[in-house]
């Protein structure tokens, strides 16, 4: 009998406990839609990139929901327009040195949802959501922070050039920028020279150390974002010139990402997500990246200014391809709570869509709608294929005022992603609609505390 008992538990299939996904968000600044290999450029070399765009998705349509840092990283965090959780202003834009206030402890991060569904939560790089104890990572449901606590070229020292003049030949020591891990600050001024590799070591660490148990890591690289540094190894190296030396030491950052999940076996079991916080600050000329074939740059509601190049990569799980529909950082919480089986705010606005059946199933994109803001108002807004503008700004060159266009300018963002024609007279049926499913999302906005400008 035994023997009988022992022979049928030997031949039962021995079912592997499922393993919550870990998840990687590694986030630029500033980085433009055409700066990247497998994106168009012509003189920066992306191998790392262009792999993993390769064995991954590459999303043509991918966009922001904010044309500058600050309120553009509150929802990716959150999952919600800015203009819901207080953190846009047509006033103050993003938080500086002096700003008194940040991110609510009332919003829900990825960080936190995946800190209560038991994974351990790390923020490293540029967080620009709050420089005081009470809004840093740690206050937030992250476990760990390393890094700035807002944009590299803030806190400028009384020593450094006036104007733009620091900006031609930086150094460390003209931006009195904090380094900090948790709320300690360990290095002021950080060596921006050093920074790209220092966060990627600690990415690399933080994947060795926390590879028995899921792990969220978001790695925000504080570059391109003007000023402009690199380290010795990646000096003088890309046919771009310095933003090009940049660009490619992220990409060499993006490789230490992924050989180490290779390396320690988790290639299988995590979902890594490559993108940025707006498009190219243009006014920096040759210090500033490239939004390709679209239009303007950093400050717009123009595509170059909020469609950024994205990447999504899980061997074995995201079906390999391009995908040309709509998606946004919005949609990060929902997907990844939809991945880990984490519960997601259920007493919210959430504005992001789950991705999930369009990563692994092809399926389509369940987002057909995008709002662009500027501050707290909507200048323009995408409807399928169309997009609308309300209002439009050039982005930091010297216009003062928006222009108001009545109607709105209308332009069919397949036929025409440079946005050139204006087909308005041709389509006064679209524009009806497009009207109409604005005003009803700003009806859905309840009025908050604005956070940018105490």
């Amino acid at each position: 009998m035994f023997r009988f008992a022992l022979f049928i538990l030997l031949c039962i299939p021995c079912v592997a406990e499922t393993r919550q996904p870990n998840v990687v968000v590694i986030f630029c600044d500033d980085l433009g839609y055409g700066d990247l290999g497998c994106f168009g450029h012509p003189t920066i070399a992306t191998p790392n990139l262009d792999r993993m765009a390769a064995e991954g998705q590459k999303w043509t349509e991918f966009y922001v929901a904010a044309c500058v840092c600050t309120p553009s990283r509150a929802a990716l965090q959150t999952g919600r327009y800015p203009i819901r959780n207080g953190m846009c202003s047509s006033k103050r834009r993003v938080l500086f040195p002096d700003s008194k206030g940040g991110l609510p402890a009332s919003e829900v991060t990825i960080g936190r949802m995946l800190k209560q569904h038991g994974y351990t939560t790390h923020a490293i790089g540029k967080w620009h959501l709050g420089h005081l104890p009470q809004y840093l990572p740690t206050s937030h449901g992250y476990d760990s922070y390393f890094g700035i606590p807002y944009s590299n070229d803030m806190d400028a020292a009384k020593t450094a050039p006036k104007g733009r003049t620091r900006f031609n030949d930086p150094k460390t020591e003209y931006f009195n920028v904090p380094l900090m891990r948790g709320v300690d600050i360990v290095e002021r001024p950080a060596n921006q020279h050093t920074i790209t590799k220092r966060f990627t070591e600690e990415a690399v660490k933080l994947i060795k150390d926390q590879k028995d148990s899921p792990f969220f890591i978001f790695l925000a690289h504080n570059l391109p974002h003007v000023p402009l540094f690199v380290s010795k190894e990646f000096t003088d190296v890309s046919r771009r010139g310095l933003y090009g030396d940049v660009i490619e030491e992220i990409d060499w950052s993006v490789g230490q990402v992924l050989k180490t999940l290779r390396d320690e076996g988790l290639e299988k079991d995590t979902l890594v997500v490559f993108t940025s916080d707006n498009g190219p600050w243009k006014s920096f000329q040759q210090q500033g990246g490239s939004a390709g074939l679209l239009r303007d740059g950093k400050g717009s509601t123009w595509e170059g200014g909020m469609r950024e190049p994205t990447i999504f990569w899980w061997p074995g799980k995201v079906a390999p391809g391009v995908v040309m529909q709509p998606g946004s950082t919005l949609d990060l919480l929902p997907t990844i709570a939809a991945i880990s089986g984490a519960t997601k705010p259920a007493d919210r606005v959430l504005d992001g869509f789950d991705l999930s059946p369009v990563l692994f199933e092809q399926a389509d994109s369940p987002r057909t709608d995008m709002f662009y803001y500027h501050g707290e108002e909507c200048y323009a807004v995408r409807s399928g294929m169309y997009k609308a503008h309300f209002k439009t700004k050039t982005s930091y060159t010297g216009q003062k005022e928006a222009v108001t266009h009545d109607p709105p300018l209308l332009f069919h963002l397949g036929h025409d992603p440079s946005e050139e024609y204006d087909i308005a007279k041709q389509h006064p049926d679209v524009i009806a609609a497009i009207r109409k499913r604005k005003s009803e999302h700003e009806a859905s906005i309840e009025p908050v505390e604005n956070e940018l400008t105490r």
